[in-house]
């Protein structure tokens, strides 16, 4: 059973594990160009809400705040002034409205990036998996007299080796993508709770604290 298990998996050497990687690899840029587009056009859309309404929250200008709001999709700063109640419900109960908003936020901004992150961790040890097939394919084929020498086993490493390049090669933009767009979350999200709580604070006097 063993030896049966052995010949399955090491028939296609590395070849099956590199057409995995360079497939993981289609889907990981994919990703990274949706996502990019993504938050390029969220950034563009905050920075405007951002010139808009940080004025009008100094200037304690509601109508200019809800026209800003209004004329936006955010969800965030649509709950901060959403509530027709508001002047009843206080800071503290404000905030976590604010708050559970967020929490749904930050799985939008998120969506996608796991992926990246499960890639970047894992897509070495796949290529290290295709080497080990390589090498033990290698040898197989040496012990069977089908190639001649140390330098045909050395061939035979060598291109096991790839593998492992294409591992790293899948991986390193998958993790710098992971790590920059997880501060872009974090960016975005910072910028839309300052706006949400000056929204609160300049929208419900009751709240004020003393």
């Amino acid at each position: 059973m063993t030896e049966i298990i052995l010949r399955v998996t090491i028939a296609g050497g590395s070849e099956w594990v590199m057409v995995l990687l360079l497939a993981l690899s289609v889907v990981s840029f994919s990703i990274i160009g949706e996502r990019a587009l993504f938050f390029r056009e969220r950034r563009r859309q905050l920075d405007a809400l951002d010139a808009r309404l940080s004025p009008a929250i100094a200037k304690t200008d509601i109508a200019a705040i809800h026209q800003a709001v209004e004329g936006s999709d955010d969800a965030v700063l649509s709950a901060a002034i959403g509530d027709p109640h508001a002047d009843k419900r206080g800071r503290e109960a404000a905030k976590e409205v604010i708050a559970s908003t967020l929490a749904r936020q930050r799985l939008r901004l998120e969506r996608r990036l796991t992926f990246l992150g499960t890639l970047g961790n894992n897509a070495p040890f796949i290529g290290l998996f295709g080497t080990v097939l390589g090498v033990m394919r290698a040898f197989t084929d040496l012990s069977k007299g089908s190639m001649e020498g140390h330098a045909s086993v050395m061939a035979g490493i060598s291109e096991a080796l790839a593998a492992t390049a294409v591992g790293l090669f899948v991986a390193i933009p998958a993790v710098v993508a992971f790590n920059y767009f997880q501060r872009q979350v974090d960016n975005v999200l910072s910028t839309t709770e300052a706006l949400a709580l000056g929204i609160v604070a300049t929208t419900n006097p009751s709240s004020k604290e003393s």
